[in-house]
């Protein structure tokens, strides 16, 4: 696993879409929900699930404003094309993207972040912010 490249990946992606649109203002967004994509190793299916019942959840919900965390398994695609390569997808929720990054930089994502990473197939993770416009 390249932690280091993940991260980036998943930083460069919120800088980029963290512009709003033209003709909407910070303070028209309800918040930010990044979506994660992430390729688990089928092995590890409920040792994922566990770590983020029991760890990556509840350090995310002590974060200043944390909103939501949902952990997705995928089914099937109703229209092509679908998620490439992941199998689960992680949607996280928070007020502002400024605050989504402070989880990111403190200790318990530091903490929580590798025991989901644990159960992962290769380094590849597709990451998408998106601002919760209504």
């Amino acid at each position: 696993m390249n932690r280091r490249n993940n991260l980036k990946a998943i930083a460069a992606a919120a800088v980029s879409a963290a512009i709003p649109a033209s003709g909407t203002s910070h303070t028209e967004l309800k918040g930010i929900q990044l979506h994660v994509d992430l390729n688990v190793d089928p092995a590890k299916d409920s040792l994922l699930r566990s770590n983020f019942t029991k760890t990556f959840k509840p350090a995310m919900m002590k974060q200043k404003g944390y909103m939501d965390v949902k952990l997705l398994k995928f089914n099937s695609v109703k229209k092509a094309p679908g998620p490439v390569n992941s199998n689960y997808r992680l949607v996280i929720s928070f007020q502002t993207e400024q605050q989504r990054l402070d989880w990111v930089a403190s200790a318990d994502h530091q903490k929580a972040w590798p025991t989901i990473e644990s159960c992962l197939r290769g380094d590849m993770m597709a990451a998408t912010l998106y601002d919760l416009a209504l």
